[in-house]
């Protein structure tokens, strides 16, 4: 695929089915999370791929989660099943290191990047995806269960797959709505 073509007609794809991407397809997805633009090499991430039984492991993970922050019962039923939507989901963690050049919303934006070139990669291999973050992302009691620190941050959860769907044409934004030129 055509990295210009990849670039303005990616969209997120929820649908998802076996196989996942695995072998060479797989490996690749790797390498372009490790090329992501990253401001003296820190490489502050840590990505975590849950396939098969780490899916449930990420589920049990999600309920338990949901128990100790209290939420509603149907979260708590529903939070086991959320990793089976997909045959993989990666987790993106920015794991902070101190850098008097690099702040810490710097970090966020190379682990962000990361996860992108992730998705990107997949796509352009024919897989599809989707960046999912809600309130797991946030949530202080998966952070403890994955041993982050105060300052890490679960950037999101990239569940990959086939497509089970065909992409439904999504409409262009005005480019001068976001854009202005100063000549």
């Amino acid at each position: 695929m055509d990295a210009i073509e990849l670039l303005v007609n990616r969209q997120s794809q929820p649908r998802l089915k076996e196989p996942a991407p695995c072998g060479e397809a797989l490996a690749n997805i790797k390498r372009a999370a490790l090329r992501a633009p990253d401001h003296a090499s820190l490489k502050p991430w840590q990505f975590i791929v849950c396939e098969g039984n780490g899916r449930k492991k990420l589920g049990d993970l999600l309920e338990q989660a949901a128990i100790a922050s209290d939420m509603s019962d149907r979260d708590i039923e529903r939070a086991p099943e959320l990793p089976l939507r997909a045959p993989m989901v990666i987790i993106t963690i920015m794991k902070y290191k101190e850098h008097h050049k690099v702040p810490w919303v710097e970090q966020v934006a190379a682990a962000a990047s990361a996860m992108s070139a992730m998705q990107m990669a997949a796509v352009a291999q024919g897989f599809q995806g989707i960046w999912r973050t809600g309130a797991y992302a946030q949530d202080e009691n998966l952070k403890s269960a994955l041993y982050l620190e105060e300052q890490d941050e679960i950037m999101g959860f990239l569940y990959l797959g086939t497509p089970s769907v065909e992409n439904v044409e999504k409409r262009i934004s005005d480019l001068d709505e976001y854009f202005e030129h100063w000549n």
